[in-house]
């Protein structure tokens, strides 16, 4: 049975808790296995907390793994709840013990936080964002969306996330929808109330977000930031002094002077400017003319004033055209990147994230693994 036992071990080995992204046998959620002569396995796995929201995929799935397994006749599954002891032991494991620890702020941090700022509301951020996240996703990198926009959240429709995040004690574990973390303050507001907090809060919730969520090994964390450069632009250079900005803005002349103020903080900020982002530009039309709704240029001219005021080379990275099913996508719930991959406003949108995907990490800050002999 020794042999079997092993076996099933390591079955269960491969099973990952659906909101922690770790196999269950390394957070200790495995309290008792026992394999009968004949083939039967009494198993007892402990969830993090009592009504646990995904209790029935962690079932599925370790039973699945169980009966996989040659040998096996059948399972006995118990689920318990781990204790005060077992919870704390379990955070100390993942967050090594720290308090309130920004990760993506350590010297040592390999994680890409890439800050979406527009100068005005209504040009498309957040669809470009949750379209970025879900295509590098796609990749096989391990992304999160931080939704920073406290006053106007709209991450979780877009992304299709209607579950609300567990708490472990003081550590917050983000819902996951296709393949991306995503946290937001819609997801604690009951229904679609407003949220009316002043400077001091808005820095509160965002360092919240950004130190209590437990977001593993990230490789891209995106930040979706509300319109123009205020608190909340200010306190994300603050507590993540390597965040890198990408500029979102029509191609209209009106949004794309106002952009500029957004991507000038870096100036003040030293943040980088990783580029610029044309949405809602020059669309196809069936009978093959081109419909330019909100004018041209305003992308190349915002990229072109941005490297003079920055001193760098400030790329427009793509131009997204104007695409009702980008809408569609959004009030779906599911990015257009995923749902109607050959849309040409979803090619421009994969086009932008495999230039970010293929751009090098900053090292700035961070120790290199050199020594001296």
């Amino acid at each position: 049975m020794a042999v079997l036992e092993q076996a099933v071990r390591a079955a269960l080995a491969t099973v990952k808790d659906p909101e922690i992204r770790r196999p269950i046998t390394e957070l200790d959620m495995v309290e008792h296995l026992a394999v009968s002569a004949d083939g039967v396995v009494e198993l007892t796995v402990l969830l993090t907390i009592a009504g646990c929201p995904l209790k029935g995929t962690i079932e599925k799935d370790v039973t699945a793994a169980v009966r996989s397994v040659p040998g096996v006749t059948d399972i006995k599954l118990t689920l318990g709840v781990m204790s005060e002891d077992q919870r704390k032991a379990l955070r100390t494991h993942l967050r090594g013990g720290a308090t309130i620890d920004i990760p993506f702020a350590r010297p040592g941090s390999l994680t890409r936080v890439i800050a979406v700022a527009s100068g005005k509301g209504g040009v498309g951020k957040s669809s470009v964002t949750v379209n970025l996240a879900a295509a590098i996703a796609a990749t096989g990198q391990s992304v999160g969306v931080l939704d920073a926009d406290v006053y106007g959240f709209s991450v979780p429709r877009m992304m299709g996330v209607t579950s609300r995040p567990t708490r472990v004690d003081d550590m917050i574990l983000p819902p996951v929808a296709h393949g991306v973390k995503v946290i937001s303050v819609g997801m604690f507001v009951q229904g679609n109330a407003a949220v009316v907090w002043r400077g001091p809060m808005l820095h509160r919730a965002l360092e919240q977000f950004l130190g209590e969520v437990f977001w593993g090994d990230l490789d891209v964390l995106l930040m979706d930031l509300p319109p123009g450069t205020g608190d909340i632009a200010i306190s994300t250079a603050q507590l993540v002094p390597t965040t890198e900005l990408l500029v979102v803005t029509t191609p209209q002349t009106a949004a794309s002077e106002v952009a500029e103020r957004a991507g000038s903080i870096a100036v003040q900020t030293r943040q980088k400017v990783v580029g610029v982002v044309e949405n809602m530009g020059p669309m196809t039309l069936p009978d093959g003319s081109v419909l330019d709704l909100f004018g041209t240029g305003g992308g190349d001219a915002l990229a072109g004033t941005l490297s003079r005021l920055t001193g760098t080379a400030v790329p427009l990275l793509g131009r997204v055209p104007l695409d009702p099913a980008l809408r569609l996508a959004g009030d779906a719930g599911v990015p257009l990147v995923l749902s109607q991959p050959q849309a040409p406003a979803a090619a421009a949108l994969r086009a932008v994230a495999d230039q970010i995907v293929a751009r090098p990490a900053r090292l700035v800050g961070r120790a290199l693994p050199l020594s001296v002999g």
